[in-house]
């Protein structure tokens, strides 16, 4: 056997390993999460019906399709408790993964602009809160968002108030917790793609005459551009369906769609309407992911 062939093989499998994941970890549970999404809600266990019995035979099998609908699915677009959670939930998501932009696009530029040496030290002080867990930091946000905590102490120290600010279940919270804790993926994509950069482009332009902004605008944005939808896609998708950070921060009067599902599935123990919430959950978000492999492919075809 030649080494050519030796090494082919490994090869291979590795190729075959992305789909054997995709299948085996998300079309497979993908399968069941929607057979119980056009299932009826029962009372027993599982608390759902049908269920599909293999060892039945082929007749009950017909009628435990023929028992499938869609009735979960109208409910979802009839209830407004379901329609308003997933526009707040989508509305949540734009304004925090605006505000993510336009405090992370300055940081990575900064950091793509330091010497070397330094890069390597802000990359490090971005990463630092991933070393701790993720409840930790939301419960220290509780703390220091509360009456007598320190952000307000501080406030009340430089004379910004004049009596103790209600900070918590608010939004105002909410979106404090999600862009602390979102940050740093808006960070990093963006960085990687500014440290590539060229800086004779900018200087050519420059050069040019054309003043910083334009500059900024016209040259350095657009071909940044790569990173911001990697970063607005990592950030958008995962705040569209967070449950902790709002469960937590913000209050109770209007639900995300995260949290309906959670009060769906331990609280109303309502798997089939939980399940087909979590369906058109995922119909959502795949919209801007193929609306990024459109413009990628598209910014790959003027390359050319």
């Amino acid at each position: 056997m030649s080494g050519r062939r030796i090494f082919a093989r490994p090869a291979h499998f590795a190729a075959i390993a992305p789909y054997v994941w995709m299948v085996l970890f998300f079309l497979v549970p993908f399968g069941f999460v929607l057979k119980i999404s056009l299932s009826q809600t029962a009372i027993a266990q599982p608390p759902y019906e049908p269920v599909f019995d293999l060892m039945a035979g082929w007749g009950a099998l017909k009628a435990a399709f023929a028992a499938l609908s869609i009735d979960n699915f109208r409910l979802l677009v009839s209830d407004d408790i379901y329609v308003f959670a997933y526009v707040r939930s989508l509305t949540v998501a734009v304004t925090a993964t605006a505000l993510l932009l336009l405090i992370g696009y300055p940081i990575a530029y900064g950091m793509a602009r330091l010497p070397a040496r330094w890069q390597a030290v802000a990359m490090v002080l971005v990463i630092v809160p991933f070393w701790t867990s993720f409840l930790i930091r939301i419960y220290a946000w509780i703390n220091i968002l509360q009456h007598d905590g320190l952000l307000n102490q501080i406030l009340l120290a430089l004379h910004l108030v004049s009596q103790p600010v209600v900070w918590l279940s608010t939004d105002s919270a909410m979106y404090i917790g999600i862009v602390y804790s979102y940050l740093p993926f808006m960070i990093l994509p963006l960085y990687a793609t500014l440290a590539k950069m060229e800086p004779v482009l900018e200087e050519a332009a420059s050069d040019l005459g054309a003043p910083r902004w334009q500059v900024f605008w016209l040259v350095t944005f657009p071909l940044s551009l790569p990173g911001v939808g990697a970063g607005v896609l990592l950030c958008f998708i995962p705040i569209v369906g967070e449950f902790v950070i709002p469960d937590l921060l913000a209050g109770s009067n209007a639900l995300m769609i995260g949290q309906t599902l959670w009060l769906e599935f331990f609280t109303n123990k309502d798997w089939p309407v939980a399940s087909a919430a979590a369906i058109v959950l995922l119909v959502v978000l795949l919209v801007p992911l193929l609306l990024y492999e459109r413009l990628q492919k598209r910014q790959l075809e003027q390359g050319r």
